[in-house]
């Protein structure tokens, strides 16, 4: 009976070894498999990258007792992964994340290609340029210094999903386990808008039916605290032409006589907005009352006004809203690009045949995508304009019959969506995350970015709430993303108080 006895203290005391692990030991370990995750490219718009990070996350949750299944789609399978809660009658948290990322244009990568993870630092040089420096091996305490992991998909939106594992990992070692069920579905396509999501959770909601939703994505508040964001924006995108000459003509032939198409596009475009930036528009902000309480909420949020225009580089906002924050409660209306002729060495004396432009609107719960596009199109005619439909040029007709020729055509991908914080899903996170930092959380109302989660929200009648993780300077979208490792070791404490606060 003394080796079986001896067998079973051996193991006791393995078990209690591992258990003595702590959850900052356990992060700093789990840098080197995350970088193995980076490593993976991960463009949903290039056929077969997305597949090799889907088997890597059913791998990764299925050691850790997950079940995994795909769910089809009209594009790439969501993948949603379940673990049960000892009691049946439990709630159920639908955790949401996104494995893919950005298209990557490895010209513009300083430190090293997007898919090969490096550390180092970035600062601001006093010309207001952005310096990178590697660096070679870890600080001592890397969950206090300055140091960030470069790579694409390194903050928007692997992160998360890896410090999820890390606070799983130490819960478990802990001897805990959530109250609750534990579902997380993976989208692999919310860079590429998430065409099809909302079929897909139509299709599959009895198997997404919860009763909370934490949406893990976007960056904390600007101050680099824990932050809770009641709600996103959506988004609507158009593209607009104004028709000049069939051909691009002589400007010194034709000049003050064929009528320029890019002149037209600006004065159009100077006709959506006043000075202060405000859309006029009729009716493009109806519907929108900010309350006393909710003017003061936003007044709360800690933002450094100064700051942030120093980082960004000008003097004076728009006059939408008193606030920042209260600017993120109105549909915006956004030139993303323009192009027309050709300019730099380029440049020739031309009049344009035609001047494009791309926009987007943000979205708020109180406005309809589809809604504002026609207002938009609608203001086009007011301005004289006839619409041509999009994917065709006028015809010889309609040239010689309208003096003001455009197409426009534009599509409503997600709308915006909203959570009272104070709500259940909300009050218990702030509890959570109370708990964790001794200290309450910022409270945002809306998020300026667009995440898919309306038709989650919609079809399952789910109260969502945005949990961020990542530094808000991590350059997501855009060359050279990172994530603080500071934020990365605190990413991982926020997880493990959320998993461990009971519901």
């Amino acid at each position: 009976m003394r080796f079986p006895l001896f067998l079973l203290l051996l193991t006791l005391l393995c078990t209690s070894v591992r258990a003595q692990k702590g959850l900052h030991q356990r992060t700093l370990e789990s840098l080197e498999p995350y970088q193995q995750f980076l490593s993976l490219p991960n463009d949903a718009r290039i056929d077969g990258q997305l597949e090799p990070n889907l088997v890597w996350l059913e791998k990764e949750f299925g050691k850790r007792g997950f079940t995994s299944q795909r769910l089809p789609n009209a594009g790439i399978d969501l993948l949603l992964l379940s673990y049960p809660a000892a009691d049946p009658a439990a709630e159920t948290v639908l955790f949401y994340g996104h494995v893919d990322g950005q298209a990557v244009d490895v010209t513009k990568w300083v430190l090293s290609p997007p898919f090969q993870p490096v550390y180092g630092r970035m600062h601001a040089a006093a010309d207001g340029s952005v310096n990178y420096t590697k660096v070679d091996q870890l600080p001592t305490d890397p969950a206090n210094s300055d140091v960030r992991l470069f790579a694409r998909a390194s903050s928007d939106a692997k992160a998360p999903i890896m410090l999820f594992l890390v606070a799983w990992d130490q819960l478990i070692a802990d001897g805990k386990r959530p109250n609750y069920h534990v579902k997380f579905i993976v989208d692999p396509m919310e860079e590429a808008s998430s065409p099809d999501l909302p079929g897909a959770v139509a299709t599959h909601r009895e198997a997404l039916a919860a009763d909370h939703l934490i949406i893990l994505d976007g960056p904390v508040h600007t101050t680099n605290q824990p932050t809770l964001v009641g709600g996103a924006r959506g988004i609507a995108t158009a593209r607009l032409t104004v028709y000049g000459p069939k051909l691009p003509q002589h400007s010194g032939h034709y000049g003050n006589y064929a009528p320029n198409p890019a002149l037209r596009l600006a004065q159009l475009l100077a006709s959506m907005k006043n000075d202060a930036g405000r859309v006029t528009i009729p009716g493009f902000y109806d519907g929108i009352e900010l309350d006393d309480a909710t003017r003061a909420m936003l007044a709360a949020v800690p933002d450094d006004l100064p700051r942030i225009h120093g980082q960004i580089g000008f003097s004076q906002p728009d006059g939408v809203g008193g606030n920042l924050q209260e600017a993120l409660q109105y549909p915006s209306l956004n030139i993303r690009g323009m192009r027309s002729g050709w300019v730099g060495q380029a440049a020739r004396t031309i009049i344009p045949a035609t001047a494009v432009v791309n926009v987007d609107l943000r979205l708020v719960k109180e406005s309809d995508g589809d809604r504002l596009l026609e207002l938009v199109r609608g203001h086009l005619r007011a301005q004289g304009y006839h619409i041509v439909p999009e994917g065709r040029e006028p015809t010889n007709e309609e040239r010689a019959k309208y003096p003001r020729l455009a197409s426009f055509g534009g599509k409503t991908s997600y709308a915006a969506f909203r959570t009272d914080l104070n709500g259940p899903t909300g009050s218990w996170l702030q509890r959570a995350l109370k708990n964790t930092f001794d200290q309450d959380p910022v409270l945002l109302r809306t998020m300026g970015g667009s995440v898919p989660i309306a038709p989650f929200i919609n079809v399952l009648n789910v109260p969502a709430v945005v949990l961020p993780l990542v530094n808000p300077d991590n350059n997501q979208h855009s060359p050279n993303e990172n994530i603080l490792l500071k934020n990365y070791f605190r990413g991982a404490e926020t997880l493990y108080g959320v998993l461990a606060e009971r519901l």
